[in-house]
């Protein structure tokens, strides 16, 4: 009859498992030792469930292939955890960044609006059609003149003479034309017409 195989063999203060899946019972200390926690460490994760004991006939042991396990599925969960974690942090931190840049951009329209209204900042549209209104200013200044002339070179005979009188309405022309001046509550209405608001009679900024 075959002699059965030795379940272990201690030999040198070292212990050899021969038989795999042997049920290998340790205490704490030794749980201590393999995982490298204290024992106040071990017995919180007994108090929790997480770690076990099991009755043998020498006392409560903790079995070691059973304990390794749990301990390493407690350390796959947590790990699991401090991820989901990490990227909720993230997730709301960008959150708060976007909040913020909004607000910001917000802000800053409402300041670029009131100055605007304020006639403290033009569009580019605006300031096309403002000049646009000077240019025509021009044009019906120019037209004009051969009418404002017409008569009284009409009665001279002398090209000199015809000279001095365009030459004179010109120079009105021209300074009629310097005190064109920028009018900011016409920019006001030109910007309020723009919007689509009401004129502004009585200095409310408010929409109806």
């Amino acid at each position: 009859m075959a002699k059965a195989k030795e379940a272990a063999l201690i030999e040198g203060g070292n212990i050899y498992i021969l038989q795999a899946g042997t049920p290998i019972f340790v205490k704490t200390a030794d749980v201590c030792s393999m995982i490298g926690k204290s024992n106040q460490w071990v017995g919180q994760l007994t108090s929790q469930g997480t770690l076990n004991k099991s009755a043998t006939r020498h006392g409560a042991y903790y079995n070691l292939t059973d304990t390794i396990r749990a301990y390493c599925e407690m350390l796959e969960d947590r790990a699991d955890t401090s991820s989901t974690d990490e990227v909720d942090k993230k997730l709301e931190k960008a959150k708060q960044e976007a909040e913020v840049s909004i607000k910001k951009s917000k802000a800053t329209m409402e300041d670029l609006k009131a100055k605007e209204m304020q006639g403290k900042m033009h569009r580019s549209e605006d300031v096309a059609k403002m000049t646009e209104d000077l240019i025509y200013a021009i044009r019906g200044a120019l037209i004009a003149l051969p009418g404002r002339v017409s008569l009284e070179v009409a009665a001279l005979s002398e090209p000199a003479e015809v000279s001095v009188v365009i030459q004179r309405e010109i120079f009105k022309i021209m300074e009629e034309l310097s005190e064109y001046r920028y009018d900011s509550k016409k920019y006001e209405e030109r910007v309020r017409a723009r919007l689509n608001m009401e004129p502004n009679n009585n200095g409310d900024d408010e929409e109806e």
